[in-house]
Formats: C-alpha cells, sequence, structure tokens
C-alpha cells in the first residue's frame, strides 16, 4: 500500500496542516481557530522517492494521532478537518 508523496502533502495543506521548509517538509496542525497541535508530520525532499510505502504510512499515522486507516482515509479526502478534529478532541489532544 503506498500513496504519492505530492498526494499527501497537498491533503495535509488542504486539511490544515501548515508546511515549513527545512531538511525536509514538515507539516504542523493547527485547529480552525489557528491554534497548535502535537499533531505534525514530515515528507523528504529526496527527488527519487515519488511514494511513500506502507512503514512510513503508519509513522506519519502515528505522529497526526491517527490509526494508519484513518490517516489513509484523511489522506483519500474521506475523513474530513471536521472529524479529524473530532478524533483529536475524542483522544484528548485537543
Amino acid at each position: 500500500m503506498q500513496r504519492d508523496v505530492r498526494k499527501i502533502e497537498a491533503s495535509l495543506e488542504a486539511k490544515g496542516f501548515e508546511r515549513s521548509e527545512g531538511d525536509h517538509s514538515y507539516f504542523l496542525y493547527r485547529t480552525r481557530e489557528g491554534k497548535k497541535t502535537t499533531a505534525r508530520t514530515k515528507t523528504s525532499h529526496t527527488p527519487k522517492m515519488k511514494s511513500i510505502g506502507d512503514d512510513l504510512l503508519g509513522k506519519m499515522a502515528r505522529q497526526c494521532h491517527l490509526t494508519k486507516p484513518q490517516f489513509l482515509e484523511f489522506v483519500d479526502c474521506s475523513l474530513d478537518r471536521q472529524k479529524y478534529e473530532k478524533l483529536l478532541v475524542a483522544q484528548g489532544f485537543l
């Protein structure tokens, strides 16, 4: 199971993650009210890396406080920002 890096990055940004550049592309989630959260992840600048594999998807999911299936729903757009924030609240991250 893989996902395209650009699709993941676009989904993260569309749902409230702010990108900052460094040695990697870093993504930090801010709520709709602008509050910083502990949900954060990153992607590599490596040109050869066009897609992200199963292991890294699992790590990214944990960093975003989701299970891997939830993260895939988030990336594939069936889990929207409002539902994501509800999950964060239910887990005590907001």
